[in-house]
């Protein structure tokens, strides 16, 4: 999707190297990128990473996340799990979390609220399911995400503080009610059950 850089990356710890760019076979480009914890896309090979440097325009965004899935190419598989395919473009993806991380919660036009994820507003959204939104390891919050796209994502940090006041939280176990729209909605999740889905 981008022109080719010359620098050699080298993942260590996983084996792998590869060139931004680069031809493992005559007409197939392969291009590599990375998702931190707030969603925000870059070329895994960027030095500075922030949000001067990643990728903004929506009709990428929305281009690169809906067509992402599970990486079964038999290339890169450990080092980056998820894979974007355009056309000959190969466009591997590794992330710090989750390759879907919701960034808002749209409710207008009087419509069931949705959860918009990585940039793409409307385009990249799912319903808003509170009861179901399920807090994690190192005090993040979770919540279902498409499936191919590894079936549950990260709650960004300042959504999930917008959020936060939603739920009733006992001692020292993760929150048991949602408190939604004047409902009190008890969670289906545990602590097991949200570690196991989430994964090692």
């Amino acid at each position: 999707m981008w022109s080719q850089c010359g620098a050699l990356r080298s993942l260590r710890g996983w084996g792998v190297s590869y060139t931004q760019g680069q031809r493992p076979e005559p007409q197939t480009r392969e291009y590599f990128y990375y998702v931190d914890h707030q969603g925000q896309l870059f070329l895994d090979d960027s030095k500075m990473k922030n949000f001067i440097t990643c990728f903004k325009d929506p009709q990428f965004l929305v281009t690169f996340f809906s067509r992402l899935r599970p990486n079964r190419s038999g290339r890169y598989e450990a080092a980056f799990p998820f894979l974007s395919p355009c056309g000959r473009e190969r466009n591997f993806l590794r992330c710090e979390d989750r390759p879907v991380v919701f960034t808002h919660l749209l409710t207008a036009d009087h419509r069931p609220p949705r959860l918009s994820y990585c940039g793409g507003g409307e385009a990249l959204a799912v319903p808003f399911e509170p009861a179901l939104a399920a807090p994690g390891r190192q005090r993040r919050l979770y919540h279902p995400a498409p499936e191919r796209a590894g079936g549950v994502g990260l709650v960004c940090s300042a959504l999930a503080f917008e959020l936060s006041a939603c739920f009733e939280y006992g001692p020292g176990a993760p929150a048991a009610l949602v408190l939604w729209q004047g409902r009190r909605l008890a969670s289906p999740w545990t602590w097991p059950r949200c570690c196991s889905r989430l994964g090692p």
